[in-house]
């Protein structure tokens, strides 16, 4: 067996919910062109230019990520820079694009409403844009297995398909983010990430490759899915989170399902005995695991997707 992080995630058939990269706030800049390991600092980005964007990613704070178009083409001399927030299952998200004249231009660009929540002042995204890790620098897996998803969805819907740096989740690839959701798929292929798309596009989440939702807490992610593959719950707006609680190792994840009913997904963190390579080149960890206790609708045990959810 290969020693490649997602050939060893994919033999063993490694579960990607409860994985998705932690980020609320998402600010994303054009940059055409090679990125080395460290996108930010190794790419042609000035080098004022980058240290800005790494104090950005801590005060604002906000995943800074470099995008580019699929085969590395960019408008001559501006720059797309594309903000979003992302959301809770159930609440809003928000996209905006604005373009400068010069990458130096971020060096002054005011970004509070990015903390905020607000609107800075640029375009309205009223359409998701969809990100595809291809940072091969990082990861020789992102580029192996990112960049076939990228063309592929490149030619589906190519205003809105960007290649981007590093998310998160290197053993997943090819990984993908959906905007202003905050949406990841892992272990996609060409085939898969376009069904992941468009199960998107129509408001349904794709459960078998879904890593999760940026805003939520790793366990809160797990619970989600969890109970979305027990009750059979495709929608994306089909539960509302409502908060969550620790005892010990457990989590009591608390959602709002269609009618009303408050429903309670119990589940338990714990770590996978089996180490395995989770990024190419590091050594062997254990990475955690996620098993479901319970799920109660209003103080009842919840009927399963075969009982008629």
């Amino acid at each position: 067996m290969t020693d490649r992080c997602t050939a060893i995630s994919r033999d063993r058939q490694e579960w990607v919910g409860g994985t998705a990269s932690r980020a609320r706030r998402w600010l994303l800049v054009e940059q055409p062109g090679p990125w080395g390991r460290d996108a930010l600092r190794e790419s042609d980005l000035p080098p004022r230019v980058a240290v800005h964007l790494e104090e950005l990613s801590r005060s604002l704070p906000a995943r800074v990520l470099l995008i580019r178009r699929t085969g590395g083409a960019g408008t001559p001399g501006t720059r797309r820079v594309v903000l979003a927030g992302a959301s809770l299952p159930g609440g809003g998200g928000w996209l905006e694009q604005v373009v400068v004249d010069h990458v130096q231009d971020l060096l002054t660009f005011d970004l509070r409403g990015v903390s905020e929540g607000t609107s800075i002042g640029g375009e309205a995204l009223l359409d998701p844009v969809y990100l595809v890790c291809t940072n091969g620098k990082h990861d020789a897996c992102c580029a192996e297995y990112g960049l076939p998803v990228a063309r592929a969805l490149d030619e589906l819907l190519p205003e809105r398909t960007w290649e981007c740096s590093h998310v998160g989740g290197d053993r997943f690839a090819g990984n993908l983010v959906c905007l202003p959701d905050g949406i990841f798929y892992g272990h996609l292929d060409p085939d898969t990430a376009v069904a992941a798309v468009a199960a998107h596009q129509a408001g349904r989440v794709l459960a078998p490759h879904c890593r999760g939702r940026s805003s939520l807490a790793f366990a809160a992610q797990a619970a989600e899915l969890l109970a979305r593959e027990r009750l059979g719950i495709e929608r994306l707006d089909g539960l509302r989170y409502l908060g969550a609680r620790m005892d010990g190792d457990d989590h009591h994840v608390r959602f709002a399902v269609p009618g009303g009913d408050e429903l309670t997904v119990s589940v338990r963190r714990a770590t996978d005995p089996a180490a395995r390579t989770m990024t190419c080149g590091t050594a062997p960890r254990n990475p955690p695991t996620h098993e479901l206790l319970a799920l109660e609708i209003a103080g009842s045990p919840a009927p399963s997707a075969e009982g008629g959810s």
